[in-house]
């Protein structure tokens, strides 16, 4: 007994061992590919639909159980995770599929990072349908490609000295025109921390996007649509990370300056109220909070009327502890951070109105909703005017303005310098056509590049009191159009080309939004806001045919080459 024990041991022990391991193995790789079936069903989900409504193209999250991050390109292991605000489930678009209503996102951080990325990356694929999209057919519009004089050396607000421009020795203010030195390298003497080691030449590839952005500044516009630095500008507000933190000065409201590793810098103004908040009736227009999505709305509705004006603006999530409260130097904003009964993290700063413990900033809990801008050149390279608009309000609670009570008010401004020659009347009726569709009263000033005198357009700086009410429209914005009756032609065909339904101004804006990161927490303009902006694109065409009912000399001729008869959109 004790050897049949023995032999049995000695034959079935390999066998049965074996056996085990085969069974282990076969569960192990059973395992393995219902793990990878369920990860191809999850990628499934989390891919756009294919669809011919371009404003689909982006699936929007869940936002209750969502979460986002601020991203760091030189550093991938700082991203961090933060709740945002829950959106609204009436601000959702009504053509959003049922997938992306329902989604939620549980991924883990790299999911995270492959969904913003996708959204960074949006510009390239929204409201695409066969054949392009509506977007891109508009921009490639004659109306948005209209023939200009060729730029010449002073046309061009900065410029990088070559080895064939003539060595004499220039003056200092010659000096102030050169962004960079002559032909050998610009070595950063920044050793601060976290800053990179700068090597620039002349060669524009060597270039980080926002001193592309600064060097692609002309006398007729502030970009060229067409650059593709524009998107990687964008990209780069909305990616970088942030070194520093420190509250700009000036102003009635909280904004911050933002520093990056390669010494761009943006500027941050944080939500300071939901989407859908409308601005009570009953407070003046100098009384409003100022709001991050109306910047960035500005921004895209500027490039739809063909300004190009308004530099390049992109939501961005920031985390307020780490990105603004544990790297600021400003001692006084870092003394206005709090923790509010709900637990969030609150800041407030120091400001004109609305800094205080009763107006905070808060995050949920530490992420905060913002506008980044791109900044403009250092005022010591390009200095800029800044002029008093003619039809300036009171700001007064019961005083009324000259324009207000004097309805032949544009006959004097006309005899007046710089209105009384070249394109500045019809520059400042440009910029009273973007502040009436996005409804802004608070325009008081406008501001120049000294540079190229008053041969130049306007900058359509600080929108963030835009789009604070949709149910109602603000008829007293038009008076330098109403007064005036003069517009340029290139801008009245494309208010009628936004006008017809295959372009219509909504529908443009709708998908210009969906380029934006923060879409996914919600749509950045309320379908309501979008409904208005249609509207009031028709009271602006009544208004132009009835000055041309009444003057003959309406329309500033700037169409070059362009025949507006050859175009079934240009009459």
């Amino acid at each position: 007994e004790q050897r049949l024990s023995f032999m049995v041991k000695h034959y079935w022990g390999p066998a049965t061992r074996s056996i085990y391991l085969g069974l282990t193995c076969l569960f192990l790789a059973l395992h393995l590919l219902l793990a990878f079936f369920c990860l191809s069903v999850l990628q499934t989900a989390c891919i756009p639909p294919t669809s011919s409504s371009s404003s689909s193209s982006i699936p929007r999250a869940d936002t209750q159980n969502n979460q986002f991050f601020s991203h760091s390109s030189s550093a991938p292991a700082s991203w961090l995770l933060k709740k945002l605000p829950t959106s609204s489930q009436n601000e959702e678009h009504p053509t959003q599929p049922a997938e992306a209503k329902n989604h939620q996102a549980k991924g883990s951080v790299s999911d995270v990072m492959d969904k913003a990325k996708k959204l960074i990356d949006a510009g390239k694929q929204t409201g695409k349908v066969k054949g392009g999209s509506k977007l891109d057919a508009l921009f490639k519009h004659p109306l948005y490609n209209l023939p200009r004089p060729e730029l010449q050396d002073d046309d061009w607000l900065l410029r990088v000295r070559t080895n064939e421009d003539p060595q004499e020795k220039k003056s200092d203010n010659d000096q102030e025109e050169d962004y960079l030195p002559k032909d050998s390298d610009w070595d950063s003497g920044s050793h601060e921390e976290g800053y990179e080691k700068v090597t620039w030449t002349s060669d524009v590839e060597t270039h980080p996007p926002w001193l592309r952005f600064h060097l692609g500044i002309s006398r007729w516009e502030l970009y060229n649509r067409t650059d593709h630095n524009l998107v990687q500008l964008t990209e780069y507000l909305a990616t970088q990370r942030i070194l520093g933190a420190v509250q700009k000065t000036g102003g009635t409201q909280l904004k911050l300056l933002l520093s990056f590793p390669n010494h761009g810098q943006a500027l941050l103004k944080p939500m300071k109220q939901s989407r859908d908040a409308e601005t009570d009736v009953n407070l003046f227009y100098f009384s409003d909070f100022e709001r991050h999505n109306a910047e960035i709305s500005a921004f895209h509705l500027d490039r739809l009327l063909g300004f190009n004006r308004i530099p390049p603006v992109i939501g961005r999530l920031i985390n307020a502890t780490s990105e603004i409260k544990d790297i600021t130097t400003d001692h006084k904003l870092s003394k206005t951070f709090f923790k509010s009964p709900a637990g969030n993290v609150c800041f407030y700063g120091h400001c004109e109105y609305y800094c205080s413990t009763e107006h905070p900033v808060c995050g949920k809990p530490d992420g905060v909703e913002a506008s980044l801008a791109a900044m403009l050149p250092d005022l010591t390279l390009a200095p800029r005017r800044s002029w008093r608009s003619p039809w300036r309000r009171s700001y007064s609670r019961t005083k009324l303005a000259q324009w207000e009570k004097d309805p032949e008010y544009c006959n004097s401004v006309k005899q007046t310098a710089p209105y009384n020659q070249g394109t500045r009347l019809v520059d400042l009726i440009d910029m009273t056509i973007l502040d009436f569709l996005m409804s802004n009263m608070d325009r008081h000033h406008y501001e120049t590049f000294e540079k190229f005198g008053n041969d130049t357009f306007l900058l359509h700086l600080d929108n963030g009191r835009g789009f604070g009410r949709h149910s109602q429209d603000e008829p007293s914005i038009l008076a330098p159009l109403k007064q005036c009756c003069r517009i340029r032609h290139s801008t009245l065909l494309r208010l009628r080309l936004l006008s017809v339904p295959d372009f219509r101004l909504s529908d443009m804006m709708r998908d210009c939004l969906t380029q934006d990161p923060l879409t996914a927490v919600a749509p950045l303009l309320s379908e309501p806001h979008l409904a208005a902006l249609d509207r009031r694109l028709a009271t602006i065409l009544k208004v132009v045919q009835t000055c041309q009912e009444k003057h003959k000399d309406v329309l500033y001729e700037d169409l070059g080459g362009y025949d507006p008869c050859s175009r079934p959109y240009g009459k």
